[in-house]
């Protein structure tokens, strides 16, 4: 299981994203991103984000 902080990707917020693999943790990411912070994930901010995404423990 894999696991993505939002307040590692430097907002202000507790949520954390759970899936199985990086591309589901990113797709719900954009998601939730967009819904909550009114931010689009871009490519760009796609590719810095992967590198915190974390297996669960």
């Amino acid at each position: 299981m894999k696991t993505l902080k939002c307040r590692d990707a430097g907002f202000d917020c507790d949520a954390q994203i759970h899936a199985e693999t990086d591309e589901e943790v990113l797709a719900q990411a954009a998601q939730h991103a967009s819904t909550v912070h009114g931010v689009t994930v871009t490519p760009e901010l796609a590719g810095s984000l992967r590198p915190l995404i974390r297996e669960a423990v």
